[in-house]
């Protein structure tokens, strides 16, 4: 019985075993999607056609990357880095949009080709 016993304990600890030999997540490449934060002007508020807009993009981003289209235009961004890392990014509003809501959307690129998205809406007014 003792044998048994024995060649049991052997058996779990090569089963445990070889369930640690194929690591985890931790040990692939991860994947840190750029951010977007502090959105000016805040979402859903009034603007004029022309108005200015900033946002701040987190430092892994790749600033050649980075697009910003509003109504599905394309917008030029400025891109600055930031002292304390990341980037601050600004531009217009198209004047052509009057008297609409139109999403400020923001997509680029990260370190292992991560895609990050964001953006905010804001009323366009006549």
């Amino acid at each position: 019985m003792k044998k048994y016993n024995c060649l049991w304990i052997f058996v779990l600890m090569l089963a445990s075993t070889a369930s640690w030999a194929y690591g985890s997540s931790s040990s692939s490449k991860a994947c840190a999607k750029p951010t977007f934060t502090d959105f000016q002007p805040a979402e859903n508020v009034e603007v004029v056609p022309g108005a200015n807009f900033s946002f701040a993009a987190s430092a892994n981003t790749y600033p050649n990357t980075l697009k910003v289209t509003i109504k599905e235009l394309p917008v030029t961004p400025k891109v600055t880095p930031k002292n304390e890392g990341g980037f601050q990014v600004s531009g217009t509003i198209p004047a052509s949009l009057k008297d609409v809501y139109a999403r400020i959307a923001i997509t680029a690129e990260g370190q292992n080709s991560c895609k990050g998205e964001g953006g905010w809406l804001v009323k366009i007014a006549k």
